[in-house]
């Protein structure tokens, strides 16, 4: 295919591929979202203490995280056609599995541990949309992609609304069908970017390959913060909401999905300003604007406007900073690498998200209070918004205009 051919091809076929990965991205999440928002009705039916609740959250979290490493090697073998398609496919095992083990703590942790399958879907998409799109509008594609976390807020809106009209085996039987749908329309309709090709070098020299850059590692530090931070609010801001604010889990799932859908909103404008002003710029606004917020969260604000407002901003600052990330990720590493270096930021974003619920439950059962875990996490993005301006301030690739440049 000659140049002039493939460029009418990429522009034909971006926008509707970007938008079936940001469907995929959206469902997936959904469904590795099933269980934070019934956290209460977990907890009342098992009667798990605070620790065991955040425990059974924050579970699916985990093999989300890792299995990112290997599904991202996996889409520069095979494509995000392939790779799209059976990720919806997959989760549907896992979903169900969750819907039958209501009734017991051990099950529901097992179930939940290969829930965290369908969390893997983001390191497949973001190397799919990245092909698509040149250099310059990369910041856009993955911003817009990353919209697709808006899956936590349908699931956290939805879910206590399914399982309280239709039950809880039934609702998990919706998302089941949804999933099996969306797999069949990536499968149908999804394509790959006529440029693409697969890379079929063996998998772990390539993982060693991509770890041993340090923008692999300084990326994920940074994702582990940003990403990390809203996939812990999206998981465990339904029981915070319960336990800190006496609210039902109806309302908390309100809140909870008027945060992650203010993420979500962020996150390709993130992207797009990224484009316009430079990552480092963007990155920088979302950790020390975090900080911020974390400490005047932490003296548990009256609800409503105070501590509503104090939210939504978290959430923008959080979603921010996902969309600079990424849009950093696609101008400092060369196509071909996009995949396997995703994986692993992937997975340090799901790990960044793994740990803080688990730290809110153990500091809420022993003070009654959320105020030293959101202490933590201010240091955290403090720190770590200094280390992005001591590591970054002089790469040309984070300010507006740059050009990408390979690793």
């Amino acid at each position: 295919m000659s140049t002039a051919d493939q460029s009418a091809a990429v522009q034909r076929g971006a926008g509707a591929n970007l938008v079936r990965a940001t469907a995929a991205f959206a469902i997936t999440f959904w469904a590795w979202n099933l269980i934070g928002p019934l956290s209460k009705t977990y907890s009342e039916r098992l009667d798990l203490d605070p620790t065991q609740t955040s425990i059974l959250v924050a579970f699916p979290v985990l093999v989300g995280a890792v299995g990112r490493i290997p599904a991202g090697i996996l889409t520069d073998r095979f494509g995000g056609r392939v790779m799209l398609t059976a990720s919806c496919f997959i989760a549907t095992v896992p979903v169900l599995l969750v819907g039958l083990s209501g009734n017991s703590f051990a099950a529901l942790l097992a179930s939940g541990f290969l829930l965290g399958l369908a969390g893997t879907s983001f390191a497949v998409g973001i190397p799919f949309v990245n092909a698509w799109y040149p250099p310059a509008k990369r910041g856009f594609a993955t911003g817009v992609f990353g919209a697709g976390m808006g899956g936590t807020a349908l699931s956290a809106f939805f879910t206590p609304r399914l399982v309280d009209g239709i039950g809880l085996l039934p609702a998990h039987l919706v998302m089941c069908a949804a999933l099996a749908v969306m797999g069949l329309i990536c499968w149908a309709f999804a394509r790959n970017a006529p440029q693409w090709s697969p890379n079929a070098d063996p998998a772990l020299p390539r993982l060693k390959s991509v770890a041993k850059l340090k923008v692999t590692w300084q990326m994920s530090l940074l994702y582990a913060v940003a990403f990390g931070g809203f996939v812990a609010f999206s998981t465990y801001l339904p029981t915070m909401l319960v336990s800190a604010y006496d609210l039902a889990q109806t309302d908390a799932g309100l809140r909870t999905a008027g945060f992650s859908l203010a993420a979500v909103v962020a996150r390709p404008a993130g992207g797009i300003l990224s484009d316009l002003f430079g990552p480092l710029r963007i990155c920088l606004a979302s950790f020390f604007g975090a900080a911020a917020l974390a400490v005047l969260l932490a003296f548990e604000p009256p609800l409503e406007i105070p501590a509503g407002t104090e939210f939504v901003l978290m959430a923008l600052f959080l979603g921010l900073g996902t969309g600079g990330v990424f849009a950093l990720v696609a101008e400092l590493v060369e196509p071909a690498r996009v995949g396997g270096v995703t994986g692993i930021v992937g997975a340090a974003g799901g790990l960044g998200g793994y740990f803080p619920p688990l730290v809110m439950g153990a500091v809420y059962q022993a003070t009654g209070a959320y105020t030293i875990g959101l202490l933590l996490l201010a240091l955290t993005a403090l720190l770590v918004g200094l280390f992005t301006l001591k590591a970054f301030r002089a790469s040309p690739s984070a300010k507006p205009g740059a050009s990408a440049k390979t690793v």
